[in-house]
């Protein structure tokens, strides 16, 4: 099961980062034009936050599976202060979630703003910042703090 999580996660991320792109991308181009929100850009906008909510359960099932984090909180004197571990066991869940509380207040927000053009501004804000929140906690193969592979 661990494994099958593991890979799922992984592709999932793809997903999220795709969805993500596309709704700030969506967003900016709506908020700039000045555009009407469309049913089309409220679908972009539930979808995103679906997606990024389906990664979230995943990746807290893995959480509670994983070999890794289960000896980071065994031997959490000693590991705490290795970065690699730490990054997984507090920092990565930490981010993650935090990125994910900013795309579903972004959501909701944007949803209820009385004008398009404050839908799309608020869907841009809290989207991208939760873009660069997700992009600091993803584990990169060219990361100082933990690396992974693109694909696992």
């Amino acid at each position: 099961m661990y494994q099958a999580l593991t890979f799922y996660h992984s592709i999932f991320r793809w997903l999220v980062l795709a969805s993500l792109i596309f709704a700030i991308y969506n967003a900016y181009k709506g908020y700039t034009s000045k555009r009407h929100f469309t049913r089309t850009d409220n679908a972009v906008r539930h979808w995103t936050a679906t997606i990024a909510h389906i990664q979230l359960v995943i990746g807290i099932i893995l959480y509670s599976q994983s070999p890794v984090i289960k000896y980071f909180w065994t031997n959490f004197k000693d590991t705490v202060h290795h970065i690699d571990m730490a990054f997984f066991g507090v920092l990565h869940i930490a981010l993650m979630l935090i990125a994910i509380i900013f795309i579903t207040i972004g959501s909701a927000l944007s949803k209820r703003k009385p004008t398009d053009n404050e839908k799309f501004k608020t869907m841009l804000i809290w989207f991208s910042i939760s873009l660069i929140i997700i992009l600091i906690a993803i584990p990169w193969p060219f990361s100082p703090l933990a690396n992974r592979p693109y694909f696992r």
